[in-house]
């Protein structure tokens, strides 16, 4: 199996590739959005919301807060949830900057 590449790209493609990967799952983007329409740490709610078992939810969770999307802190048995707004902010930062230098694009 061939190995990726990934020192041949800078830090911020780096990170938005992670970033993007992240929010390459379906469930990973309900969870997301669940979170921000929520404003608030989410402890076991997620459960409620997602057509999914408990298990298959906290690998979801695993992944976004290894990506730096979401953000957990431990309430007793609990880990409660939130969105991490600054890398929130990145990813914003980032596609404005695309859409803005492709704004006067000539292409097709």
């Amino acid at each position: 199996m061939g190995t990726t590449k990934t020192e041949g790209f800078s830090k911020r493609q780096n990170e938005m590739a992670t970033l993007a990967k992240a929010l390459g799952h379906p469930a990973r983007v309900a969870i997301v959005e669940y979170l921000a329409k929520a404003g608030t740490c989410i402890c076991g709610d997620i459960v409620d919301e997602l057509p999914l078992a408990q298990a298959t939810i906290s690998q979801h969770l695993k992944e976004l807060k290894q990506a730096g999307l979401i953000k957990g802190n431990i309430d007793g048995n609990a880990i409660c949830y939130c969105i991490d707004e600054r890398t929130v902010q990145r990813i914003t930062d980032y596609l404005v900057s695309i859409a803005a230098r492709s704004k006067n694009s000539k292409c097709c």
